[in-house]
């Protein structure tokens, strides 16, 4: 493994930056889609509840509050949901 140059990384950043403000290249840009909700990636993946709800290291509760509308999840909770649909063979080995 090769060792990285972390000044060099963050002056070629930063040289993009001045570049993209001149008009002269356009930066990457990528957009995550929303998961589904709790309930269907759930029931996708043929999990109780309380199994689910361990893997993404919440509360049972907070996982019915999910499912029954009372409360949205938020940060890392959506990013694990997204994983656990479009990758469910990671839920599954840890399952």
């Amino acid at each position: 493994m090769s060792k990285r140059d972390i000044g060099a990384e963050i002056l070629a950043g930063i040289n993009d930056i001045k570049e993209y403000k001149k008009g002269k290249i356009q930066l990457k840009v990528t957009e995550l889609s929303e998961p589904s909700p709790p309930k269907v990636i759930r029931t996708k993946l043929k999990m109780s509840q309380s199994a689910f709800a361990a893997l993404l290291g919440v509360s049972m509760r907070t996982l019915q509050d999910w499912e029954q509308g009372r409360r949205e999840p938020q940060g890392p909770a959506v990013a694990l949901l997204r994983i656990a649909e479009q990758h469910p063979e990671v839920f599954a080995q840890l399952h």
